[in-house]
């Protein structure tokens, strides 16, 4: 009788409960600035208690996983955002980087321009070529100045040569003078003496 006693009061007492109102999802839902945990923390604590269970009424439910679901949505849209945004900044460091490679190319192209040059097809450094041309100089005026002093030297003789040759015609001339001096003088004697031979016989 007893047990029968306490079963009773127990189904008046949960059928109380469960026709007692619970917060609407309006009251429940109302605060936008609160967080998810934060409403599920305010649903749980303004439902209805039996035992280990809590009553909750299904709209508020509702609400809270409309809610939920808005928040979760929000998120979603913002990690999308975010990733979007990820992306192009992926690609602006990408094109930075492209950038970047392209000016140290342009750098490094526009150093070598200044330090190196080509000649004859060999690319060189400028104090290498400096050196070459420089050494190439130095032979010139070296192989210049042994040049014209063998000229010099050359001239010399040939002057040298010139006055001798002259000295000689000049002798030549006078001894050719002299010669022809004697042959007529020789030629003079001979035609008195045949002048003679020729007296004398007619006489």
């Amino acid at each position: 009788m007893k047990n029968v006693t306490a079963l009773l009061i127990c189904l008046l007492a949960s059928f109380s409960l469960f026709s007692k109102q619970v917060q609407p999802v309006g009251e429940v839902g109302a605060e936008t600035t609160l967080t998810v945990r934060e409403r599920y923390l305010l649903m749980k604590s303004k439902s209805q208690s039996f035992k280990d269970y809590k009553v909750i009424k299904e709209t508020v439910l509702d609400g809270v996983w409309k809610i939920f679901q808005d928040s979760l949505h929000a998120k979603q849209v913002n990690i999308a955002q975010a990733n979007d945004s990820l992306k192009k900044l992926n690609a602006s460091v990408q094109l930075a980087k492209v950038t970047l490679k392209e000016k140290e190319d342009s750098v490094a192209m526009l150093t070598h321009a200044g330090t190196h040059v080509t000649l004859l097809g060999i690319d060189l450094l400028k104090s290498v070529f400096i050196t070459i041309a420089l050494s190439i100089i130095a032979g010139s005026i070296f192989f210049t100045v042994i040049l014209l002093g063998r000229l010099k030297i050359m001239h010399i003789n040939l002057t040298e040569k010139t006055g001798s040759f002259d000295t000689i015609q000049l002798e030549f001339q006078e001894y050719k003078r002299k010669a022809m001096e004697k042959q007529t003088k020789l030629s003079r004697e001979l035609q008195d003496e045949r002048n003679k031979v020729q007296g004398q016989r007619s006489s």
